[in-house]
């Protein structure tokens, strides 16, 4: 059935104008509905939560493991996806279904916001509300940076989760990498990219002054677990006490209310540390 329906839409061609837009990826969500064209969605992916009146639309899915059965059944005319949405499968059958699917590109400092936003807004037909609202945001991240730059430097680690007892961290190169720069921080564990588990011992070498994570909504508060933690004992952070939680698509989500998370995130590792 799918696939006939597939080959359907490979027939009808693209449609002229994208009046009917599925939205993946948090900050791609909400970049368009920053730009005034949030009427034009039907659907969204499920780490898409704000603003909170996109909650209303219908959840296909996780970003990364969409089914085209899910995305199909909203009968789209454009797919907005943030880079990595998947799986390679689905897109490819998405992609011979004649629907647009504008990849956006993903990234982890200024640029990568505005880069975002320029892509969107290009996707949409757009292009000088894009401008406007990248001129904004970028003076906002200016403005919050700088005033971050003068702040305390802790060095923070990002803790994923705790899984078999090991601490799951962010390197290099990831969004909590990013967001703890642009903050005034500097990343505890910058010896490896992406996110790995640390040994007891990593943990300890790593001395953070202030353990960062997300907070995830009807989640069970991990800050005691985390701060409990053997290796974590061991650090300045546990000693202080000083752990930080903030809304996961607020903090990692690279869209346009970065400038108000990186100061958000600035203060409250000066006060975590103080």
């Amino acid at each position: 059935m799918i696939r006939a329906l597939l080959a359907t839409l490979v027939l009808a061609g693209p449609a002229l104008a994208a009046d009917r837009i599925v939205s993946v990826g948090g900050a791609v969500t909400e970049i368009v509905v920053a730009l005034g064209e949030g009427e034009r969605l039907v659907a969204r992916d499920t780490t898409s939560t704000f603003p909170p009146a996109v909650r209303e639309l219908p959840d296909i899915g996780y970003a990364r493991r969409l089914s085209p059965e899910g995305v199909l059944s909203v009968d789209p005319d454009m797919i907005l996806a943030e880079d990595g949405a998947g799986p390679p499968e689905t897109v490819d059958l998405l992609r011979a279904a004649a629907i647009p699917f504008v990849e956006v590109p993903d990234g982890h400092d200024r640029n990568a916001v505005l880069a975002k936003i320029a892509a969107v807004a290009a996707a949409l037909g757009v292009p000088d509300k894009g401008a406007a609202l990248a001129a904004d945001v970028g003076a906002a991240l200016d403005a919050a940076t700088g005033q971050a730059a003068r702040g305390p430097h802790p060095r923070v680690m990002f803790v994923m989760s705790v899984q078999g007892g090991r601490i799951l961290a962010a390197g290099r190169n990831t969004a909590a990498d990013g967001i703890i720069r642009l903050a005034g921080g500097e990343n505890a564990v910058a010896e490896f990219e992406g996110y790995k588990p640390l040994t007891d011992e990593a943990v300890t070498r790593a001395a953070p002054e202030v353990i960062l994570m997300m907070a995830r909504e009807g989640a069970e508060d991990m800050s005691d677990q985390v701060l409990s933690h053997p290796a974590i004992r061991t650090t300045p952070a546990a000693v202080a006490r000083a752990l930080v939680q903030m809304d996961g698509l607020y903090l990692l989500g690279f869209g346009p209310r970065t400038a108000q998370a990186v100061r958000d995130l600035s203060d409250a590792l000066a006060r975590a540390g103080s």
